[in-house]
């Protein structure tokens, strides 16, 4: 090595690392604080401020007392250290807080709540004991009609206010069926000796009383516009045109029992028929046939057996 040229290398190396060590921030003593990780103020507080507070708290009111609580620990933030050992955390990443802050942000859940008893009870005396007849239907205009034996009341769910729209005679009644027309002010009331009667609701008046179609109690309604179909324990389905003085327009046939249920479709060509034969059929206004051949959407039970309950048949708005 050329003696002119002085090396940079210590020759206490040893010492050189201890130095450098010493230096280092990250290599702390746990038996010596940090400076760079204490907070001063804090300390100079809990050495003097919180010393002296002592010493007044006889004199001071209780509620001064609460109150210098609350702020020591708003302020010091339930820290009771002095003395700081390790760094100070580093400073989170924004990005970080972003996301934490939209993850708890993000809704909970709510619970459903289903009611275990009904909103209201009416009470219905006279309601027939037979799942054949439909003596119930809610109008557009937010009201009940309700058949009970030869009267039908009207019960609106606005104000809770109820009336009696009409009552018949023994030898016409009971009703046996109801159904709003689509303004919501006409009802149609079925009658058990085979006629159907139009009424106003708001004149509490009666329209006029469709007779000549059916032979025996008309058990189901529904209206498509203008047109009244009714379906009577006969098995006779009848389109009735409110409009025209000889109102039969078009009977279907193919039940062998009473037709418990009827439902027009939303676009008024197709209407929907359940009976009593347990069949369900889908008729069609152009012609007054049925679409297709038998086929069974429950399998009977017997060669001979029937309905339990009234099929209702309704199709999707």
């Amino acid at each position: 090595m050329d003696p002119g040229i002085r090396s940079k290398t210590s020759q206490f190396p040893l010492s050189d690392r201890m130095c450098q060590r010493n230096n280092s921030r990250e290599n702390l003593d746990r038996f010596i604080p940090n400076r760079s990780a204490m907070d001063f103020d804090f300390a100079q507080y809990m050495l003097m401020g919180g010393k002296v507070g002592k010493e007044n708290a006889a004199l001071c009111s209780p509620s001064k007392e609460a109150y210098r609580k609350q702020l020591k620990e708003i302020f010091s933030m339930n820290r009771t250290r002095i003395l700081a050992f390790k760094n100070k955390p580093p400073p989170s990443v924004d990005g970080f807080q972003e996301s934490s802050s939209v993850h708890q942000s993000k809704p909970t859940k709510s619970t459903r709540y289903i009611p275990q008893s009904s909103e209201r009870t009416l009470d219905a005396p006279e309601l027939p004991d037979d799942f054949y007849l439909n003596l119930l239907d809610w109008g557009c205009g937010n009201i009940l009609a309700i058949a009970l034996g030869n009267s039908v009341y009207l019960w609106d769910a606005t104000d809770g206010s109820t009336s009696e729209l009409l009552s018949t005679d023994d030898e016409i009644g009971p009703v046996t069926s109801v159904r709003w027309a689509p303004d919501g002010r006409h009802l149609a009331v079925g009658l058990n000796n085979s006629h159907v009667q139009l009424w106003d609701s708001l004149a509490s008046r009666l329209l006029r009383t469709l007779q000549d179609g059916h032979r025996s109690r008309v058990s189901s309604l529904d209206w498509n516009s203008h047109i009244l179909t009714t379906g009577g324990m006969d098995s006779l389905i009848i389109n009735n045109d409110v409009r025209m003085r000889s109102h039969n327009i078009g009977i279907y046939r193919g039940h062998s029992l009473e037709v418990c249920g009827l439902k027009w479709s939303a676009s008024g060509q197709q209407l929907a028929s359940g009976g009593n034969d347990n069949l369900l059929y889908i008729w069609n206004i152009s012609t007054g046939s049925t679409n297709s051949a038998t086929q069974w959407l429950h399998p009977p039970s017997g060669p001979h057996s029937r309905c339990k309950s009234s099929l209702l048949v309704s199709f999707s708005e």
